[in-house]
């Protein structure tokens, strides 16, 4: 089985560039900026990775973000997730920012920007993997940041396929957000947000038709309402899940509970992804392992996660097209 998934090609919907900042880069760069961070070693920050919940996460997080200064750090950073995009066999990635974590520090938006998108560019040509970038609000802070932000974005339309929703889900509904979204697909973008993981159903009932999301990041908490259950599968609404993120913040006490499985079986549209992967304990294939040694899946299931997630990707139709025959003629030499 891992032979299996060390060669299936992989979609990744939901990732937070942020979030794949290895403790090794994150010393790298403090090192490099001459900014001093409360650890003496890689393996001292790997310790701290004990969280109890999301807030104790993301306290960790925003830390971490701080060695992020200039456009070469920026570059450093998405060039690394590329290149373990590569190792597991990654072929299409869509990647979060938050530009709120930045640029609330005095980092230049256009700045964060010209790194991201140029590793994103020479990965396209060295590496042969495409990619979306996908701009989010943090829902901690208030309505007039997200439109600053939004704001800040004009001169990069070209590059930004939709805007998103992260940070603390409790406390902050998506209602919050309902004006900023209107006016970002007013300007063209497509949504998403985050609901469902430690915040309620009805949250992404919400994100559904208050912000009107093309799809929902996490979601695992639809299963409390069977009624919003009836609606993913006939919309088709795709759920981007994360299994080592959601057992890492204790949304399920184990990988065996973890209820992904179940909702394929059932026919919503759920696929794999890493989330935030320096943090969590794994990238896509440790994602995939993690699930494969803790449930009973065919090649052809978890072949399904990869299918659904070219589906509900922004790519164009021919990108979809060639993503799903690669995946198709992987299947058949097994």
């Amino acid at each position: 089985m891992y032979q299996f998934i060390a060669g299936l090609p992989k979609v990744e919907l939901h990732l937070h560039i942020e979030g794949s900042l290895e403790p090794e880069l994150m010393f790298q760069l403090a090192k490099r900026n001459n900014i001093d961070i409360p650890y003496a070693s890689p393996d001292e920050v790997r310790a701290a990775y004990d969280f109890s919940n999301l807030q104790s996460f993301l306290d960790i997080y925003y830390q971490g973000a701080q060695v992020l200064i200039t456009e070469r750090d920026f570059y450093d950073l998405t060039w690394a997730y590329m290149l373990r995009c590569k190792t597991d066999n990654v072929l299409h990635a869509e990647l979060f920012f938050d530009p709120q974590t930045h640029t609330s520090r005095g980092v230049d938006f256009d700045l964060v920007m010209k790194g991201i998108c140029g590793a994103l560019a020479a990965a396209e040509i060295e590496l042969g993997i495409s990619s979306q970038l996908i701009l989010c609000f943090l829902r901690h802070l208030d309505e007039a940041s997200a439109f600053d932000t939004l704001n800040q974005a004009q001169a990069w339309k070209q590059q930004i396929v939709a805007v998103g929703l992260d940070s603390s889900e409790l406390g902050h509904p998506p209602e919050k957000f309902a004006r900023v979204f209107a006016t970002a697909r007013q300007q063209g973008y497509l949504t998403v947000a985050h609901a469902g993981e430690e915040g309620p159903s009805s949250n992404i009932i919400d994100a559904l038709d208050i912000l009107q999301v093309s799809r929902i990041d996490h979601g695992v908490r639809c299963v409390d309402d069977p009624q919003l259950v009836t609606r993913l599968i006939d919309e088709q609404i795709h759920l981007t899940v994360c299994p080592l993120s959601n057992t890492k913040l204790k949304v399920f006490a184990s990988m065996e509970q973890h209820n992904i499985v179940d909702l394929l079986y059932k026919g919503v549209s759920v696929g794999v992804n890493s989330d935030d992967p320096a943090y969590f304990g794994g990238y896509m294939n440790d994602n995939f392992n993690a699930l494969a040694n803790a449930h009973p899946l065919t090649y052809e299931q978890l072949a399904k996660f990869t299918s659904n997630a070219i589906d509900a990707s922004f790519c164009n139709a021919q990108r979809k097209y060639e993503l799903q025959q690669q995946l198709q003629v992987y299947l058949d030499k097994q």
